[in-house]
């Protein structure tokens, strides 16, 4: 039998914001549990009962223990077998008070200061699904109705928070038509953008797929959905787990599954958007990369730079075999090859192996990228959200170490909502031991428990934070005070 809750819970005590911080706390990537059965009914009202008869049973991992959902039970037992991934479970607080505050946000709203966070920006949990429901007209009812869901229960609390609108991308005029829902009628200021899309692989056998990063070897020009984001203002955020996907696909162990899994689906992301350019022709768009710290961001730099200085524009050149001494390699062989090298050619025709070049030699072209210095710029545009109790969020600062200098930005994204966090009262105090164990500065604490977020959203929208409790902090920040 399990222990009272009141024996398994010794939270410290709340600290008011006031007394921790000269300034605000900002939560870049809280999260709203949608209640299924609600918001069942806000589907069928938005986009009709098939939609929603059909995706009611799309999600394990927030279905109720009575769910007639057959997934996790064919996982039970000696059902567990390779290639059936185990889905997330207890994925939510366990706690009462917290687990009722993920469902409701107007208990968050009046649990704000509580918590110690001044302003958050929240997620969709059940949106996650249906953004990538392979389904057309079921993903497109569901993302409206999860939408419509998330406007209609933060109504009147924007001082304190702002929900993200889910935006489906199997096409960029699927996107472009949620997101313009959602920003012009809904009034969503912040969206969550599907950066992951499982295709069929055309020509392949049944069931074969691939992912589609949207950035790079797309079926789809995205760069009108970009267009769009930087015309309403609004920061590309994404989110996708990647569960399920290559090496997480463990049938009995969800952790396996589970860890790495959003830090993989963004350096997917981030990778596409240099290599394919993206960040080049849009050099306004903000992006953040949720819930999968920054460690990733810092060593694919590092990835980027070093790789561009061995493969990329001209450097690729020093690669060619042709450029070999012919004369040399057949001295060098031999003197040195012995018997093993001796037969006539073999030493010439060594000089080519591996010269299958394609036809076109720069990995980096259309890139934008000329130097390594132009990759870290890019980055200055790129925010990792980072969750209180991540150790390396450090690494961020490391600018003896990084690249060009290079300082990435993290930002506090609590993951308020789910299992992460064992208590709301908890997130700051546990943030702050970041200044109390001296990895950072109480300046680099002011950047990733508020700043960053700032930046991220009011970058591309000077008025995000009108009328919230931030709005002076913030324009001051942006330099619109």
């Amino acid at each position: 039998m399990p222990a009272p809750e009141s024996a398994r819970h010794t939270p410290r005590a709340a600290v008011p914001q006031a007394d921790r911080t000269p300034h605000p706390v900002v939560d870049g990537d809280g999260h709203i549990v949608e209640a299924l059965p609600v918001l069942t009914e806000v589907i069928r009202k938005v986009a009709g009962p098939d939609a929603a008869d059909h995706f009611l049973g799309s999600s394990p991992t927030y279905a109720s223990r009575s769910s007639t959902d057959g997934r996790l039970a064919e996982l039970t037992g000696d059902q567990r077998r390779p290639g059936t991934w185990i889905p997330p479970w207890w994925s939510l607080p366990g706690n009462t008070l917290d687990r009722a505050t993920a469902f409701l946000p107007a208990l968050l709203h009046e649990r704000m200061d509580e918590i110690g966070l001044d302003f958050a920006v929240l997620y969709p949990s059940v949106g996650l699904v249906a953004s990538g429901h392979p389904d057309d007209a079921i993903r497109a009812g569901a993302c409206r109705g999860v939408n419509t869901y998330l406007a209609e229960l933060t109504d009147g609390l924007q001082d304190r928070m702002t929900p993200a609108a889910v935006v489906p991308t199997h096409t960029p005029d699927e996107a472009i038509a949620e997101l313009e829902h959602a920003v012009g009628s809904l009034g969503f200021k912040a969206v969550l953008v599907n950066n992951i899309v499982e295709r069929p692989v055309p020509g392949g056998p049944a069931g074969a797929r691939w992912y589609d990063v949207l950035a790079l070897d797309s079926v789809h020009d995205y760069d009108p959905l970009w267009r769009r984001c930087v015309e309403l203002g609004v920061a590309v955020t994404v989110h996708t787990p990647t569960m399920g996907i290559g090496l997480r696909q463990s049938s009995t162990r969800y952790v396996h599954n589970h860890i790495g899994t959003f830090a993989a689906g963004g350096e997917a992301f981030a990778k596409a958007l240099v290599i394919g350019g993206v960040a080049h022709r849009f050099p306004t768009l903000n992006f953040a990369f949720l819930e999968g710290g920054v460690s990733w961001g810092v060593q694919l730099l590092a990835d980027l730079v070093g790789h561009w200085e061995k493969r990329g524009g001209p450097n690729i050149a020093a690669l060619d075999p042709a450029g070999l001494d012919a004369a040399l390699w057949d001295d060098l062989f031999a003197r040195h090859g012995g018997t093993h090298f001796a037969a006539p050619g073999l030493a010439a025709g060594l000089r080519g192996q591996a010269d299958n070049p394609p036809p076109d030699l720069d990995d980096y072209r259309g890139s934008g990228i000329a130097s390594p210095a132009d990759i870290a710029r890019m980055f200055e545009r790129f925010y990792f959200g980072c969750e209180a109790d991540d150790p390396t969020i450090a690494w961020a600062y490391a600018d003896s170490l990084n690249p060009c200098g290079a300082v990435l930005r993290p930002l506090l994204g609590s993951d308020i909502g789910h299992w992460d966090v064992t208590d709301m009262r908890e997130v700051v105090g546990e943030a702050r031991e970041l200044v109390e164990h001296r990895h950072l500065t109480p300046a680099q604490f002011r950047e990733f428990a508020c700043d960053n977020t700032v930046r991220l959203h009011g970058g591309m929208n000077p008025r995000f934070f009108d009328g919230t409790r931030v709005e002076q902090y913030a324009r001051k920040l942006l330099g619109h005070a």
